[in-house]
């Protein structure tokens, strides 16, 4: 670690994206001293989201109106072939700049002196120190060093700070365009292929006629991406900006450690059906301040404390369902085209739309596939898909050990 003066600081954020912002700004009303490091020079940039995101949203946070810039009534779900269904409810999903919302909580945060944001500057490693018998870190950045109580990882799912603890995120990529379209002004559309088959192609209205287009997999991207655009009949040379970005793919992985835990995408706080974790970390940022607090308050900063009142109460309130959320990609990653078009004759035969209309949820699918399974021939289905893929049966099996 370089030679440097040290900075000194009760927590250290790293990552100020939406996750570390808004944990910034839950911490806010504590008299914590906290250092938030981003890598990036601009708070929201690059933008890499599809920005759709479920009405939980403003139940979660109170959310300005100017953020939202579209609400979606319909799914269309489109198979291999281009067979489709479309599903409609209550849900009606938000589209929102998600630019802005990162920028909300950090205009929030910074308004408390104790909370100071280095942007531009990129978190390194972190050293454990023992001082009078007590634990702190020794943290260092591009431009200083920082000593603090405890460091909190919000870095993506690249986390630096999740690396140095040996957890590391399996990865999916993804590309997006803007473009001005004509394809639905209100409804969202989702296209399944096994040639990027750990997602699915997307098409989200933003509203004005633009389009968000996209596609993730773990491979071929740019080629698979390319050939989605002209499967639509969309020109590339027509977009208005162009995204690129990276996913976490799997369950939520170890939160704590001593003096540290992971929030967000770093922690694997990601649905695996469509890569979206809004609501999943903001969930999580709740209990990430409540333990902050009280680690501080019971001069407390070990694993086993941070254990208790962090990674344990989010894997009862979200951890289970990023299992079934998991349990569902990986039998749709293991569809054939066949298998979808079976499966979309039994759903539109069965007249079980309503089903998914009624119990679908965004977040919380776990009602839902209970609901399916207990329609016979749905339940008959299932069972022949999984014979045939054992694989799946013993992933799943390992998930709930």
């Amino acid at each position: 670690m370089q030679e440097r003066s040290f900075d000194r600081y009760d927590v250290c954020i790293v990552g100020a994206s939406i996750a570390g912002n808004y944990l910034a700004y839950l911490l806010s009303k504590s008299n914590l001293k906290i250092a938030v490091l981003e890598d990036h020079k601009e708070i929201g940039l690059p933008f890499q989201c599809a920005g759709i995101i479920s009405q939980k949203l403003n139940k979660l946070i109170d959310l300005p109106k100017e953020i939202v810039l579209n609400r979606v009534n319909t799914a269309k779900i489109v198979s291999p072939s281009g067979n489709f269904i479309k599903l409609s409810g209550n849900e009606r999903p938000y589209i929102i700049d998600r630019i802005q919302l990162d920028r909300l909580f950090y205009k929030k945060a910074k308004e408390n002196p104790n909370i100071i944001f280095y942007l531009g500057e990129r978190y390194k490693s972190f050293e454990n120190r023992i001082r009078d018998g007590k634990k702190y870190l020794l943290i260092e950045s591009s431009k200083r060093n920082i000593i603090a109580k405890m460091l909190i990882g919000c870095d993506g799912p690249l986390s630096l700070v999740g690396k140095q603890l040996n957890v590391k995120n399996d990865i999916i990529f993804a590309s997006q365009i803007r473009v001005k379209a004509k394809f639905f002004n209100h409804e969202a559309a989702m296209y399944f292929n096994p040639q990027w088959k750990q997602l699915f192609g997307w098409i989200v209205p933003e509203g004005n006629q633009i389009c968000r287009i996209g596609i993730a997999s773990t491979k071929h991207v740019n080629t698979n991406f390319k050939r989605f655009l002209n499967d639509l009949n969309v020109d590339m040379n027509d977009k208005i900006d162009q995204q690129g970005g990276i996913i976490p793919y799997g369950v939520m992985n170890k939160l704590a450690f001593d003096n540290i835990f992971l929030l967000g995408d770093a922690a694997g706080q990601v649905k695996a059906t469509t890569g979206g974790g809004i609501i999943m970390l903001l969930t999580a940022a709740k209990y990430a301040s409540n333990c902050v607090n009280l680690c501080f308050k019971n001069c407390n900063f070990s694993k086993k404390f941070i254990k208790k009142h962090y990674e344990k109460p989010c894997l009862r309130a979200i951890g289970k369902e990023l299992k079934f959320h998991f349990i569902l990609r990986l039998i749709l990653e293991n569809f054939s085209s066949k298998d979808f078009e079976i499966f979309f004759k039994i759903i539109k035969e069965n007249k079980i739309e309503h089903l998914i209309t009624f119990y679908g949820d965004m977040d919380f699918p776990k009602a839902l596939i209970f609901k399916l399974l207990r329609n016979r021939t749905v339940l008959g289905f299932m069972f022949k898909f999984l014979l045939k893929t054992p694989v799946i049966i013993f992933k799943i099996v390992k998930l709930f050990l």
